[in-house]
């Protein structure tokens, strides 16, 4: 799948050809998952691995279809990589609700950054708070108005 997903980065740009190199990988893969899926086959963990990856299956191959997808989370893991050390560095944060803060504000930052997005805006459009109420200004009506 790999040599397949390198040849189309790098030698033919052919998203057809792509799919073509890709199917017989996708049938034999499928085959080996729905073998090991019934209740009677090897042991739980290989029948809840067989089934869960058949639950996503077309999500598996998105990167045959659509462009800018990757086969992998690479670029992902590494964009997180540097919060994750400064986290370690830190010694975290002191409970689940900041634990929870920091994962989805630092994946935010970094989805934002490979994005080229500015990280306020997005934070911005996405504040859920509820707005403080104006009070309605008076009409300054004189008498002979």
């Amino acid at each position: 799948m790999f040599h397949a997903w390198r040849a189309y980065q790098h030698e033919h740009h052919d998203r057809a050809r792509l799919q073509a190199e890709i199917a017989p990988i996708q049938t034999e893969l499928r085959q080996l998952l729905e073998n090991a899926s019934p209740k009677s086959s090897r042991t739980r963990w290989h029948r809840r691995f067989a089934n869960n990856l058949l639950k996503v299956w077309p999500a598996l191959w998105t990167f045959t279809i659509i462009d800018g997808v990757e086969p992998t989370n690479n670029l992902a893991e590494r964009a997180l990589r540097g919060p994750v050390i400064h986290r370690k560095l830190s010694l975290g944060t002191q409970s689940n609700t900041g634990e929870r803060f920091a994962e989805r504000a630092l994946s935010a930052a970094a989805t934002c950054r490979m994005q080229h997005r500015s990280l306020f805006t997005y934070l911005q459009r996405t504040d859920r708070r509820p707005q403080p109420r104006r009070p309605i200004p008076r009409a300054h009506l004189s008498p002979d108005d």
